[in-house]
């Protein structure tokens, strides 16, 4: 069966991995990829000898060489490494843990998110910094090819959901509000969410009064506003350095 063929298959269930990192972090991470397609196979192969040689057999069974053309007749708008990839959802992963089962880690709740590539920054954030996992509210879909691209395809190392506000999970609410106290001076208890409003219109009535404390992150007076993985950089650098 041509990758071609494959493709049309599964593309109306699967997550597209746009290029080759991506698909080097779906693997890595226990995701299921029944068809991967590269404009040069040994080209991809040279890549994937010198950025993760635990994955050469692999790879090399599983990519399919397709021309130029039909990779981009394929993929809206092909990664400069030549690489995509289809990898398949796993609801029995399970989804976000709740407080009481004993999460530690924060979790991110992105409230009414605009731009799906912060999307998927703040995903690969979370994924590099053990975060208990990204919860969205409002339109956005953050398993859009677009936030899985910018994740480098780290959605499958970390719990990724959109939800309700009034479906966030248990533990208390820490919402960053220009209005709050000062990050450096707020401990962060364990299981806590995090939860971050767009650049451009800030928290929404819902999470706010969902909110059991307002933090502001430290900014120089007369700056507007941090960019939003940036935002969530600092505060889960203050949860990882709490105890150093």
């Amino acid at each position: 069966m041509t990758g071609g063929t494959e493709w049309e298959r599964y593309a109306t269930e699967g997550v597209l991995l746009d290029g080759f990192h991506a698909l080097k972090h779906a693997l890595r991470f226990g995701a299921r990829v029944p068809v991967a397609i590269a404009r040069d196979k040994a080209a991809a192969l040279a890549l994937a000898a010198d950025l993760a040689p635990d994955l050469t057999g692999t790879l090399e069974e599983l990519l399919n060489e397709v021309p130029g053309e039909r990779l981009r007749a394929l993929v809206p708008r092909p990664h400069p490494t030549g690489v995509a990839a289809l990898a398949l959802r796993d609801p029995a992963r399970g989804g976000v843990p709740r407080a009481s089962t004993g999460r530690d880690a924060p979790v991110v709740v992105l409230d009414n998110p605009r731009n799906l590539g912060n999307v998927g920054a703040v995903i690969r954030l979370a994924a590099g910094a053990g975060a208990g996992g990204v919860l969205t509210t409002g339109d956005a879909d953050p398993w859009h090819p677009s936030a899985v691209r910018a994740s480098a395809g780290l959605h499958f190392a970390t719990a990724v959901e959109h939800r309700e506000v009034a479906a966030l999970p248990e533990g208390p609410l820490y919402a960053f509000d220009p209005e709050g106290a000062d990050l450096r001076k707020v401990p962060l208890p364990r299981g806590a969410m995090l939860a971050f409003g767009s650049e451009r219109h800030g928290l929404s009535d819902e999470v706010r009064a969902r909110a059991d404390h307002l933090v502001a992150l430290p900014m120089e007076p007369q700056v507007s506003s941090y960019n939003l993985a940036t935002s969530v950089a600092m505060a889960l650098y203050h949860w990882m350095a709490r105890d150093t």
